[in-house]
C-alpha cells in the first residue's frame, strides 16, 4: 500500500477501487457500479466475498464474525451498526458463522460474537465478546493509529 492511494472492495459487485488518500472522506463511489465504497454501516458478507474483502481492502476493516442462533450476537448487532455510523471511514463488516462455515474457518473463531480487524490482508486485533457501541468505537479508533 502506498501512502498515496487504498485499495477498497466494492462490497456491491466486488471490483477492487483504487482512491487517494484525500478522498477517503469524500463518500466515494464505485468506479464499476458507482454505489458508495464507505457506507457508514455493516455489509453482509458471503462465501465468495470475505476473502477478497479481508485480503484487498486496505483501509481498516472490522469483521464481525456470528451465527444466527448466538443470543449475544444478536444483542451486539445494533451496537456494532451504531459504531459504523459513528466511524465511516472504517469498512464493518459481518460474516455468518453458521452459514459460512468454511469460508470462517481459515479465522480461527473460538467463541462469539469476535470481531477481527484487518489492514492489507493482516490481522491486527481482535476482541471476544458482546460490547456496547463506545467500547467498539474505542477500540476500531485505538487501531487507527
Amino acid at each position: 500500500m502506498s501512502d498515496q492511494s487504498f485499495h477498497i472492495v466494492c462490497t456491491n459487485c466486488q471490483a477492487t477501487n483504487r482512491l487517494p488518500r484525500e478522498r477517503l472522506n469524500a463518500k466515494p463511489n464505485c468506479g464499476k457500479c458507482g454505489r458508495p465504497l464507505l457506507t457508514g454501516s455493516p455489509q453482509e458478507l458471503d462465501a465468495q466475498s470475505v476473502n477478497k474483502t479481508i485480503q484487498k481492502n486496505d483501509v481498516l476493516t472490522i469483521v464481525d464474525f456470528w451465527a444466527s442462533w448466538c443470543q449475544p450476537c444478536h444483542m451486539m448487532a445494533p451496537q456494532f451498526k451504531d459504531a459504523a455510523q459513528q466511524l465511516p471511514e472504517v469498512v464493518f463488516a459481518k460474516l455468518q458463522t453458521d452459514k459460512y462455515e468454511q469460508a470462517a474457518a481459515p479465522y480461527n473463531i473460538r467463541s462469539l460474537p469476535t470481531m477481527v480487524a484487518f489492514r492489507g490482508g493482516s490481522e491486527i486485533s481482535r476482541q471476544s465478546g458482546a460490547l456496547p457501541t463506545n467500547q467498539i468505537v474505542q477500540w476500531v479508533q485505538s487501531l487507527q493509529s
